[in-house]
């Protein structure tokens, strides 16, 4: 495949006459969408071409028939899963956009798959995150429990780790003046999201030291950890302070840490957050930071700001940029359930959502694990169970051998505070709506209460924890083939927490979206429960993308799914 290549940070027709063709295979990183294809550029100095470092995936030739080794043509190939087929053995690359030369760095190790790569501040190495290939590749996306660790490349082919043993790392950000290397670094498999330390590698005297470290219970007030990769630009031009996003609670805060003093800054939850809602960094030029802020009653809305004035009286409120307010926002109270003994005390938040003006009438209320679109003749509640980022690494580990019961009761329950504390939600019109783990508790909610929602819409649901073994190849679940041997006590176990246990008892309308090429969640897991809601004459819908995967994010796709969830709801509500 050709790529175009422009060393210009504009476009116009010279640009594009001047630019650089150059042929390589397909160029592809390995963990998601946020990571940039192209890694790193060097900006050119003195004596430094302008040199652009991007990850590409090597190519391999098709045995022949002549061949010696005509049997491996049919040898199984491991890739990296899903949103990453045939995405195997990357390697990194260096294009000169001047002369167009084009070079395949030599010496990273043959065990690791290289991506996220930056360079040095002299041009003379490259840092890398090597994921290994050993026992099998795991899948990488929505992971960042994978095992890994950073590299230090040189140009002539020494490479050197410079990161503990088995631990999985990540975002890798080097300072301006390059003295200081940042990471986040955080356990290997466990759940596939967790609480992340920030370390920090002093270039000088080779030494990491810990910035941030996992936050286990945050305390009113206090931060909650990180939980998400470090943007691209994430440094003050002094290369004193690092700015970030992170979950905290029920929102996205900007967080700031400086670095000599080992001090962090972000809004308070009583006062920041529901002034200013949520802040999510997308890049810092200098000390400019671009800052995309929202909550729910105003849309997304860039934002620039300065770093060395981050405080929060001196940012701007959520409403300013907002012509009109769509929606209230109303928050449930915390309340701390203690049924899980090994984890007691843990709290968990949602969000009710309404629309505005206040309608005379009562109405319908939509469960929205985790939330994302809003309705103006609904109500939504979105629901941060125990288990969910942003509240501590003991909430994370709460839901290991709980799920199906812990998270159902906790979204339940805030179903049950909200109709309890707002006489203006129907308790008669409810319905559910969840992907992924969201459609496994949106599936256990109409099985375990079947007499309370009278529809549901899920996007690629996990319903049989027991099949994740089999056919779901890349992510979820495979963590037990490592640890613990087949047995009929844990196959049992697994299908007495599986919403296809309970398709019995499902009486509301179910409408399932299902993705062909889902690498997380086989799609046959919702065929299972279509079959099965189907031969017994409920009302069930199937839509099938035979083109998309587990986030169904073609554009075609997401219109299709959002059309449909919208009808479905109003059609059963």
């Amino acid at each position: 495949r050709e790529a175009f290549l422009c060393s210009s940070p504009e476009w116009s027709q010279s640009d594009l006459v001047r630019g650089s063709r150059v042929s390589f295979c397909q160029r592809w990183t390995l963990l998601t969408e946020e990571t940039h294809r192209i890694q790193s550029v060097l900006p050119p100095g003195p004596a430094l071409p302008l040199n652009l470092l991007y990850v590409a995936e090597r190519k391999t030739e098709s045995p022949k028939a002549s061949s010696a080794k005509v049997q491996d043509r049919s040898v199984y190939r491991e890739d990296w899963g899903e949103a990453l087929s045939h995405k195997s053995v990357p390697v990194l690359c260096c294009v000169d956009l001047k002369s167009g030369s084009l070079s395949v760095l030599q010496g990273v190790p043959s065990d690791v798959s290289p991506g996220q790569a930056v360079w040095s501040m002299s041009g003379e190495s490259v840092f890398f995150v090597g994921w290994y290939h050993e026992p099998y590749r795991l899948g990488l996306k929505f992971c960042t429990n994978r095992r890994s660790a950073l590299f230090q490349l040189d140009l002539e082919g020494h490479c050197v780790r410079l990161s503990e043993e088995n631990v999985s790392v990540l975002s890798p950000r080097l300072s301006p003046d390059g003295s200081a290397l940042v990471f986040l670094q955080g356990k290997v498999f466990g759940p596939h999201a967790q609480c992340l330390k920030m370390q920090m590698l002093d270039l000088k005297s080779n030494k990491i030291f810990t910035l941030i470290d996992v936050v286990h219970r945050a305390q009113s007030g206090e931060f909650a950890g990180v939980y998400e990769a470090l943007p691209s630009c994430c440094w003050s031009e002094d290369s004193q302070r690092v700015v970030f996003s992170s979950a905290h609670k029920n929102w996205k805060v900007q967080v700031l840490i400086q670095i000599l003093v080992f001090f962090l800054l972000f809004p308070d939850e009583s006062e920041g957050l529901r002034e200013f809602g949520s802040w999510r960094l997308l890049t810092i030029h200098r000390d400019l930071m671009v800052v995309c802020c929202s909550s729910p009653n105003t849309p997304p809305t860039l934002v620039l700001h300065l770093t060395h004035t981050i405080e929060v009286t001196n940012t701007f409120k959520a409403g300013e940029y907002c012509s009109v307010l769509l929606y209230l926002l109303l928050e449930k109270k915390k309340k701390k359930y203690s049924y899980n003994v090994k984890f007691a005390g843990l709290d968990f938040g949602a969000i009710l959502l309404k629309p505005s003006p206040q309608s005379e009438t009562k109405l319908p209320l939509v469960v929205f694990i985790h939330g994302k679109f809003l309705l103006n003749t609904h109500c939504i509640v979105a629901v941060n169970y125990r288990g969910s980022t942003g509240f501590g690494q003991d909430s994370i580990l709460s839901l290991i051998g709980q799920i199906g019961q812990q998270d159902v009761k906790d979204v339940q329950r805030a179903v049950q505070f909200a109709l309890q504390t707002d006489s203006t939600l129907d308790p008669e019109r409810l319905a559910v709506f969840g992907g992924s783990h969201g459609g496994f508790l949106s599936c256990h909610l109409i099985g375990q209460y079947p007499d309370v929602y009278r529809a549901c819409a899920v996007r690629n649901p996990v319903v049989n924890a027991a099949t994740l073994l089999g056919p779901a190849t890349s992510s979820t679940g495979n963590h037990c083939l490592l640890s613990r041997r087949y047995s009929s006590v844990g196959l049992e176990f697994s299908y007495e927490r599986i919403p296809t246990a309970e398709a019995l008892a499902m009486k509301c309308a179910l409408l399932l979206m299902l993705g062909g090429r889902d690498r997380r969640v086989s799609p046959h897991q919702g065929l299972e429960l279509y079959r099965a809601l189907k031969s017994r004459g409920r009302d069930v819908r199937l839509l099938w993308f035979p083109e998309d995967g587990h986030s169904l994010s073609r554009v075609d796709t997401q219109t299709d799914c959002f059309l449909n969830t919208v009808l479905w709801l109003q059609e059963h509500l």
